[in-house]
């Protein structure tokens, strides 16, 4: 059932969108937390979802709440359908309604292999994590938002998901890694063409490399790759990059632009002579 919203609390911010709750997969962390911080200092509540004990990530989420914000942490296993009904009602317990799902929490696989010798049982958990569970994440929350948007149009909500340059470029030593992003890039699309009846827009970023603990342990390599020239602009993206377009997303900044993607990449995909 949904809880009834108060709609009045839907303030605008600063830079021209809303303020409400977002609610960031894997948001503890990495690209998750770069989001984060970026859709805190935009005044955005939030919901921050994860797989660590409470305790383990407790001065993050009181980093966060030096934004200003209200913080909960919506601890659960995205491929996992009781987790992801728990992370529902975790939020909608706390809030009432949320404004801005972002799509992030995702793996690598545990063991890099070619494709020729690669375990069906990591192709399976690293396609439940980052393509099945945001996926029916999705199903539940844009429900919620339908339902919302039923009763009150002017309700401001987006979903956001967040995928990688892996959606098109091929890495035969994590092939899992590349499928699981390219049906993220598809479900954008999908998503995005189901929820345009009720004005809910649905994105997608598809970060390059980025400084975080899934690349720590190959900096050596694409420190080399990008005094090689791997990408235009030469250094490593960093979690605020990704975290300021989803605010620009989340703020409705691209208001005319559902189903889009955008590259955060710092040119890498882009085809040069």
């Amino acid at each position: 059932m949904i809880k009834k919203t108060n709609f009045a609390d839907n303030k605008k911010s600063p830079t021209g969108g809303f303020r409400g709750l977002a609610l960031i997969t894997g948001g503890s962390r990495g690209i998750g937390l770069g989001i984060a911080k970026e859709l805190a200092n935009a005044g955005f509540n939030l919901a921050i979802n994860g797989v660590r004990p409470q305790e383990s990530v407790q001065n993050i989420l009181n980093e966060l709440s030096e934004f200003g914000v209200e913080v909960v942490y919506a601890r659960g296993d995205v491929s996992n359908k009781e987790d992801r009904e728990q992370i529902f009602q975790t939020v909608i317990d706390k809030f009432g309604q949320l404004n801005v799902l972002v799509n992030n929490a995702g793996v690598a696989p545990r063991e890099r292999k070619d494709i020729l010798e690669a375990s069906e049982e990591i192709f399976d958990e690293v396609l439940n994590i980052n393509l099945k569970g945001p996926y029916f994440l999705t199903q539940i929350f844009a429900s919620h938002m339908a339902e919302i948007k039923k009763e009150n149009p002017e309700f401001e909500c987006c979903i956001i998901n967040v995928s990688s340059v892996s959606a098109t470029v091929a890495s035969t030593n994590r092939g899992e890694y590349c499928i699981s992003k390219a049906g993220i890039a598809m479900a954008t699309k999908l998503w995005a063409a189901r929820l345009g009846e009720f004005d809910i827009p649905v994105y997608e970023i598809q970060p390059g490399v980025i400084a975080t603990d899934m690349t720590a342990g190959v900096t050596e390599k694409y420190d080399r790759l990008f005094n090689q020239g791997l990408t235009i602009q030469k250094r490593w993206g960093m979690p605020e990059d990704v975290g300021k377009v989803a605010m620009a997303m989340a703020t409705g900044l691209l208001p005319y632009s559902t189903g889009q993607v955008v590259m955060v990449d710092g040119g890498m995909t882009t085809q040069r002579l």
